[in-house]
């Protein structure tokens, strides 16, 4: 099976490391794997997006005209992605910056409140996490222990203190995706 995602939203909401952690959450399972960013003009506060293709087979390209789950963070990732979900695909919309409801109604949409969960916890730079967890919890792509490893390689050394809420971040929003669907 093989599953294509766009990670979509401003500079600085994470979206590269989102796609970073589900991809290597897929190697350490032995799948395939292609990640792929594309920056705006500017990195924090320009449009960033990442493609992530994880696959039992071998990827033949890590370039993608539609995929299966859009992550859009921002409303201008949900006006330019919205049209590349695949029909029955899955949009995930970050509800606490997107004000407005998608267009199509051939594709399954999980509206998570990012923001306002990040905050909870405690730390608003998690919300980025609990997006992927909501990602993780709906499509079950990778297992959450592949996850967490995955999490903790990307944050060792000198993040490796924001581990523990970052897991807490995760597991809010595989609740919160798994209460949706």
């Amino acid at each position: 099976m093989t599953t294509r995602m766009i990670f979509a939203g401003f500079g600085g909401q994470g979206v590269m490391l989102m796609g970073q952690i589900i991809s290597l959450a897929g190697m350490l399972q032995g799948k395939n794997v292609t990640w792929m960013p594309s920056y705006g003009p500017e990195m924090r506060g320009g449009t960033a997006n990442c493609t992530v293709v994880i696959s039992d087979e071998p990827v033949a390209s890590p370039v993608t005209s539609s995929a299966e789950v859009i992550v859009a963070m921002n409303i201008p990732s949900l006006l330019k992605f919205e049209p590349a979900v695949t029909e029955n695909g899955y949009l995930f919309i970050n509800q606490s910056v997107v004000d407005r409801e998608p267009t199509r109604k051939d594709i399954h949409v999980v509206k998570i409140p990012c923001n306002e969960i990040a905050d909870e916890l405690g730390n608003l730079k998690v919300a980025n996490m609990v997006m992927l967890g909501a990602v993780v919890g709906a499509m079950n792509v990778v297992d959450v222990d592949s996850v967490f490893k995955a999490l903790e390689k990307k944050l060792a050394g000198g993040k490796a203190s924001l581990i523990e809420i970052n897991k807490q971040a995760i597991l809010k929003g595989i609740e919160i995706a798994k209460s949706q669907l």
